[in-house]
């Protein structure tokens, strides 16, 4: 997975409260997975069964990243893009993790119109090579990698749990999306061991079960977009959050600032300062939101929002005049208060 998609965009602030003797105890496990750290607090009875289930939620991330990653030609993922490569492909058969993590991002990529696009891979590849020389891309390499991106150009079949890729050399990059789902299967493997309160952190996107002891939900501090910018907090149970943005993820080139998210539909990154954070039932939902948001503007992002069940997000874009904030109806009943 590749990296330029994650940051760690939240300060983590453990509250529990008060703890009685009986209480079940905090512990905290860090490995780094996914091109980014993941990180694990939990409460648990004991030592014995705080570190068991870390080290199966540890495994089940090492083994959606052998599925997802983007840079790992053995993945899943590349070995299925790799099939494609020549035309009129049969469809392939694919792992449940992987026709989930696909079936979804189509979903959103449909409701978004293409602003959250996992056939991006080509464009990426391309972007990444501009941000290392500081030069872009040539018009005619840009061209040709615009032609094998478009979500219209994966098909799936939920009963036979295929996936067709209909142009040679597309590249699926689920970097926008995997972390979440990760975030998710770690809280489902700590719940199979008894383990209902706890914080999972993939870099920016962050799943949390129900509150730590004694505690009305976990605080959670989104990071500033600049220096300067007032400092918000987030009381969360049962639900995710992701923060994108260009704070530590951009380039300089011919003096215009770039982000590292790139519009699907030009095959570049975003200009201009600004960060999303989008709060979800699922990891999942959170993670792939904020780059559609990132990349609509802010009226039709806010709209997504708003029809997606559990959902809020907060806008911020750095103008001349300082910062312009844009928040969803519901936004405001996850704030600290």
């Amino acid at each position: 997975m590749k990296t330029c998609l994650g940051f760690l965009a939240f300060s983590l602030l453990f509250v529990p409260g008060v703890a009685r003797a009986d209480s079940p105890m905090r512990f905290e496990y860090e490995q780094q997975h996914m091109g980014t750290k993941f990180r694990i607090v939990l409460y648990a009875a004991n030592k014995e069964t705080a570190d068991r289930a870390a080290k199966e939620a540890f495994t089940r991330v090492a083994e959606l990243n052998r599925i997802m990653s983007d840079y790992d030609p053995k993945s899943e993922l590349m070995q299925l893009c790799a099939q494609f490569d020549q035309s009129n492909h049969p469809p392939v058969k694919v792992s449940p993790d992987l026709f989930f993590v696909l079936s979804k991002g189509q979903e959103l990529a449909k409701k978004s119109d293409g602003a959250f696009d996992m056939t991006v891979g080509p464009v990426v590849k391309l972007w990444r090579i501009a941000r290392r020389i500081q030069k872009m891309p040539e018009e005619k390499d840009l061209a040709e990698a615009k032609s094998k991106v478009g979500y219209q150009k994966m098909e799936l079949d939920e009963k036979e749990r295929t996936v067709r890729l209909l142009v040679p050399g597309m590249r699926l990059d689920l970097g926008g999306i995997a972390k979440g789902y990760a975030a998710d299967e770690v809280q489902a493997v700590l719940k199979k061991d008894g383990i209902t309160s706890a914080l999972v952190a993939a870099g920016g996107d962050i799943a949390v079960s129900d509150a730590a002891p004694n505690s009305p939900g976990w605080k959670i501090g989104i990071e500033p977009l600049t220096k300067d910018s007032p400092q918000r907090y987030l009381r969360l149970h049962n639900a995710a959050v992701s923060t994108s943005g260009d704070a530590e993820q951009f380039t300089l080139i011919n003096g215009v600032r770039y982000s590292h998210i790139i519009d699907p539909k030009t095959g570049l990154g975003l200009s201009g300062r600004r960060s999303v954070t989008v709060v979800a039932q699922k990891g999942i939902d959170s993670d792939s939101m904020t780059k559609a948001v990132m990349i609509l503007p802010p009226k039709k992002a806010l709209e997504l929002v708003e029809a997606t069940d559990g959902a809020a997000a907060m806008i911020t874009v750095l103008t001349d005049k300082g910062e312009e904030v844009k928040t969803s109806k519901r936004w405001a009943e996850f704030l600290e208060k």
